[in-house]
């Protein structure tokens, strides 16, 4: 049996005309043009609503994030004048108490220099404040005056139970209400604080005493009626 040589009996290839020509290859078909151009206008679209959702709901956020920001500045802004006014309180607090154990203090110190200044008054009225010591006294009255201190207490006066402490009672016909008469011990006051009371012997109106008859009263009794005949 005899056998083709190998190889002669294929026919040759011949080169495919879409693939010698690569244009023809490439060129789209006019319909599938037509939904393809469908397809971007429509992707478009949704990608155009697709940022505008997003720009509002970008929009909300940030003003519910600003509306939080106002609410907590709010807050915040009367924490702060909160505490402006407690501060301020307590600064005048404390001014008021500052003041006050101050004065305190003075009128404690100047309490306990009542008898001393009760003694130089007493020296004074017996012509004993002399030389030396009578420099000393008046320099020492003059500092309790500068620190406050202010005597009163004088004969004539009313008799006043919220600054005077009577000490001894009389009954006078010179005097027409309960007046002070004696000054046994003067009063003493720092501002309008009392820190002694005056102490003083008073007199009282004579009880049943007449009263006096006005003077019309007195021509007319003396005078009597027309003469008679």
């Amino acid at each position: 049996m005899s056998q083709d040589p190998q190889g002669f009996d294929k026919e040759p290839e011949v080169p495919d005309a879409e693939a010698a020509d690569p244009e023809a290859v490439a060129e789209p078909k006019p319909a599938s043009e037509a939904g393809g151009g469908d397809a971007t206008a429509e992707g478009a679209a949704e990608a155009e609503e697709a940022a505008a959702q997003a720009a509002q709901a970008a929009e909300v956020a940030l003003t519910a994030q600003l509306d939080q920001t106002r609410t907590a500045l709010q807050e915040r802004t009367q924490d702060l004048q909160r505490l402006q006014a407690e501060f301020q309180n307590y600064r005048r607090r404390v001014e008021r108490d500052r003041i006050a154990v101050k004065e305190m203090a003075v009128a404690n110190l100047l309490t306990e220099l009542l008898p001393v200044l009760d003694d130089i008054g007493r020296a004074r009225d017996h012509g004993e404040l002399v030389g030396g010591f009578k420099q000393v006294a008046e320099s020492l009255e003059t500092v309790a005056a500068k620190m406050g201190l202010a005597q009163f207490g004088k004969e004539g006066e009313p008799f006043d139970p919220t600054v005077h402490e009577a000490l001894m009672h009389s009954y006078s016909p010179d005097v027409t209400e309960t007046t002070c008469v004696q000054i046994l011990q003067p009063g003493y006051r720092i501002g309008d604080r009392t820190i002694r009371p005056a102490r003083v012997g008073v007199a009282e109106p004579q009880p049943g005493k007449p009263a006096e008859p006005e003077e019309g009263a007195s021509e007319q009794d003396n005078g009597g009626g027309p003469d008679e005949g």
